[in-house]
């Protein structure tokens, strides 16, 4: 059994929310660079080049990429033998997501209640902490800031077994289409399919923060990203909604098991302000 202070837990979760706030991920950004390069759109290189060059400036003078820092979402892996202590494993976490929106003067952009009142809470949280038990004596982090000018353009649809491929491949080419500019494009498009509704939604996100450029190992699932990403850069939004073939830097699907009567299919939109970060304590 490993004991952890929860001190530790604060602490790499406020490194990784300000990680992921200031600095791009390499992947996202050099996929952004290749295609200022290609795209044929004069405006669009020029937006291409100008989303570089921000990237450039937050991670060099540590200010935020974007505007919307985000709502705080983690996926945490916590070891089985692992034993926390000096207090709450969550009040950690969240103190950690507070420290770095308040230090870190990232907008605080949560609301208590979603429907009536819906007060600032003033620090960013509560985040949404979505926890499993895995073998092992570590707790790993995958911190995500989850802008909603994307997350408003997602969607989920309960499909059936007999719509087939071409039902889900239109629904995620739809679902970008609907989108528009309102997404902030270029866009990662996470994919998830199967399980039930609340599950297809999880994968849908995790997706968000595959690495642009990798795929998914089963070639048919491979070959639905390939083409769907092929279809949405031939819709013509382009770099921030103005024209142009970059639209959708990668479309990223997972699946899991699912009911013999059902199909779930979730697509969750990010924009090219990507902000993830992963650690481990």
């Amino acid at each position: 059994m490993r004991e952890i202070p929860v001190s530790q837990i604060t602490a790499k979760v406020k490194e990784l929310f300000l990680t992921a706030s200031y600095q791009i991920g390499p992947d996202v950004e050099a996929a952004v660079r290749a295609a200022s390069e290609t795209e044929p759109s004069p405006i669009g290189r020029s937006v291409l080049c100008q989303l570089c060059e921000n990237y450039q400036i937050a991670r060099d003078e540590r200010v935020a990429i974007c505007q919307d820092t985000g709502m705080a979402v983690l996926f945490i892996d916590v070891g089985q033998d692992v034993h926390f202590t000096g207090g709450g494993f969550e009040d950690a976490v969240q103190d950690g997501v507070r420290q770095a929106y308040t230090e870190g003067y990232l907008r605080k952009s949560v609301v208590d209640d979603p429907l009536f009142d819906r007060k600032n809470t003033g620090d960013n949280t509560p985040a949404i902490l979505h926890l499993r038990i895995v073998p092992g004596e570590k707790v790993h982090f995958l911190a995500t800031a989850k802008g909603f000018g994307s997350e408003n353009m997602s969607a989920v649809k309960m499909c059936v077994p007999a719509d087939g491929e071409e039902s889900v491949r239109s629904f995620i080419i739809d679902t970008a289409r609907k989108a528009g500019p309102n997404p902030c494009p270029p866009m990662i498009i996470g994919v998830g399919i199967g399980g039930t509704l609340e599950e297809a939604a999880l994968i849908a996100k995790r997706m968000t923060a595959r690495p642009v450029g990798s795929h998914n190992p089963d070639p048919r699932y491979a070959k639905l990203e390939k083409d769907s990403l092929s279809a949405i850069n031939r819709l013509g939004i382009g770099p921030a909604g103005i024209g142009g073939r970059t639209t959708c830097l990668a479309v990223n699907i997972g699946y899991a098991p699912t009911h013999i009567a059902g199909m779930p299919v979730a697509v969750n939109i990010c924009c090219h302000a990507a902000r993830h970060a992963e650690g481990t304590v």
